[in-house]
């Protein structure tokens, strides 16, 4: 009984393995069936995956274009010079060629040759000439592809402005760098099919995924009112010996930018070349000429420097100081003073005031800049003299509360919103902490900082006639063929100040060139508007001026606008004999060229 109930037992247990055996069976079948059938096409591409090897197609950049539509930043065509490894069959001829066509050791070539990986890269940006020289030699195992560099036609024009690329293409500074989604497009790939060495199958042959342009840009600028302002900044900063010369020139009633000069610039083409007046200078004492007592001073060349200090000199070239740097305006914002004034109703243009050379704040005596005043005058007269107790008085009148609303009223607490990156923001006493001897300096121009491009800004917004504009550089977007794909707008705040204010400031900064300090910004048959600035740079003791005017054309209607700055002038440093020629004798060339015609015309 026992046997046959072993014998039993043991039936149902081949019975169940054998059904078991089936199920799993089955369910592979399936399995196998499914991936063969449904799931084919997936796993046959991960296969094809495995044996291709891929590299990059840099897309075309789009192009920046001026107002005109001429070309500030375009594509060169240039070469990645790459080698595979596996593919390779004759080391030393590979090694031989590529260090002595691309100019690189025979060490670093050879290790990159000799390294055991997919692909190795051994130079980018290649001139395509040296490329197609290279692909000549038919080298197995290394590859030429092709794909582009960015190439700046005017060098060092507008530098600051349009910014560069790195050797990726992708923007670094500038206005490469904020409208990058635009101009990038999309990289393109080329796939090769490979043997289980990774060695490529010739019979395959390449497939390709072509890259996509990316758009272009036209911005604002204008490549001939740049070129003249740029003339005209390196020709004050040499016979000024100046540190440094800024100049904006804008369109007040929409802020378009036709101009923005630094200099001293840099060559977009090369960005990682010091210029030669921003290398430090040290003390040559073996060529000191004791008789004569001269102690001569070299540059340091750009190979003596470390990593680090290079670094920070090139940052320091290619700041932007109309956006990145914060100066103190001096009387070029009584603008904003007398603005704010008039529309509080706390004073009038035949207002009169009484100017000894001085006026007491508090405990402190704040001297005017003539120190044997100006005596009786009225508020027009008080501008176009550009008295610092009368705005210091005005300042008083409006009090800290009203004073400190129309400073954020006007927009001077934001920043302009402008599309270049890094701008900075207004460097201005809390409010908590002002007194009257802060709000008086204030009221004036000192003891707090804005950037050009904010006083610029704000004035333009009181002579448009109310209007806080945004000051920018892109306008619209184009495709590949040159149709306009998108125009760009930018925000308004309208009613900064009322029409009737706007129309008043006018008249006075008219007055202020025709008569007053601003007179050196006259031209003959035109309107002009504008006012003077001169302000000492911290210590107050350190000698260091800043010489700036802002003029406007026509002053009855304003079409053009420009701020210029001199850092640091040498010898004579008002801004009215330093700045305000520049500004004349821009608008002098470029008020025609703009179809702006004189009251004689």
């Amino acid at each position: 009984m026992l046997i046959n109930n072993n014998k039993i037992f043991h039936r149902k247990k081949i019975t169940a393995v054998f059904f078991l055996c089936t199920a799993v069976f089955l369910l592979l079948f399936v399995r196998l069936v499914y991936l063969m059938v449904w799931r084919a096409d997936h796993y046959s591409q991960l296969a094809d995956e495995l044996h291709e090897r891929e590299r990059s197609i840099k897309a075309a950049r789009g192009r920046i274009l001026d107002r005109n539509g001429t070309v500030l930043a375009d594509n060169k065509t240039v070469c990645t010079i790459s080698v595979i490894h596996n593919q390779v069959e004759d080391p030393e001829e590979v090694i031989e060629v590529l260090s002595r066509e691309l100019d690189l050791s025979e060490e670093y070539v050879r290790k990159r040759v000799e390294k055991y990986s997919s692909m190795e890269r051994i130079k980018s940006n290649v001139d395509k000439t040296v490329g197609d020289k290279i692909r000549e030699y038919d080298l197995a195992g290394v590859k030429v592809d092709e794909d582009y560099k960015r190439y700046y036609p005017y060098g060092e024009l507008a530098s600051k402005v349009l910014g560069f690329t790195g050797a990726d293409n992708q923007g670094i500074i500038g206005l490469e760098v904020v409208y990058e989604e635009i101009l990038q497009g999309e990289p393109g790939t080329i796939l090769t099919v490979t043997d289980a060495k990774g060695i490529e199958v010739e019979e395959s042959g390449e497939r390709r995924i072509e890259p996509v342009s990316g758009d272009s840009l036209s911005i604002s600028l204008d490549v001939n009112i740049q070129s003249y302002a740029t003339q005209l900044a390196k020709q004050a900063m040499a016979t000024k010996e100046a540190d440094s010369v800024s100049i904006l020139v804008m369109n007040p009633k929409n802020g378009e930018i036709l101009a923005m000069v630094n200099v001293p610039e840099f060559d977009l083409n090369n960005p990682y070349e010091i210029p030669e007046e921003a290398l430090p200078r040290v003390t040559a004492k073996e060529e000191t000429d004791q008789e004569a007592g001269l102690v001569p001073e070299i540059s340091v060349t750009q190979e003596e420097l470390s990593q680090e200090e290079t670094q920070e000199i090139l940052n320091s070239v290619w700041r932007n100081g109309c956006i990145n740097d914060t100066y103190e305006p001096g009387s070029t914002f009584k603008i904003i003073t007398a603005a704010a004034g008039l529309e509080e109703g706390v004073v009038a243009t035949d207002s009169t005031f009484s100017c000894p050379g001085y006026i007491i704040v508090d405990d402190r005596k704040i001297r005017c800049h003539k120190v044997a005043g100006h005596g009786a005058e009225t508020f027009v007269q008080a501008t176009m003299n550009s008295c610092n107790p009368v705005f210091i008085t005005v300042g008083l009148r409006l009090g800290l509360d009203n004073y400190y609303e129309y400073f954020e009223q006007f927009g001077l607490m934001e920043k302009t919103g402008i599309d270049l990156p890094g701008e900075a923001g207004t460097i201005m006493h809390k409010k908590e902490d002002m007194g009257n001897v802060e709000l008086a300096t204030v009221s004036f121009g000192q003891s707090f900082q804005i950037t050009p491009i904010q006083l610029l800004t704000t004035a333009a917004s009181i002579v448009n006639g109310g209007n806080r504009v945004t000051p920018h550089f892109g306008v619209k977007t184009l495709d590949s063929e040159g149709n306009v794909k998108e125009i760009l707008e930018y925000p308004v705040q309208e009613g900064i100040v009322s029409e009737e204010t706007s129309a008043i400031m006018r008249e006075m900064l008219e007055m202020v060139v025709s008569e007053g300090s601003g007179k050196n910004g006259k031209i003959e048959g035109f309107r002009i508007g504008g006012k003077t600035a001169t302000s000492q740079t911290l210590p107050r003791d350190s000698g260091r001026y800043i010489a700036s005017f802002i003029g406007f054309a026509p002053a009855d209607d304003p079409e053009v606008m420009a701020l210029a700055i001199v850092n640091n002038p040498h010898g004579v440093y008002y801004g009215g004999q330093v700045a305000a020629p520049i500004v004349r004798q821009l608008f002098e060339n470029i008020l025609p060229y703009l179809g702006i015609m004189g009251y004689n015309q």
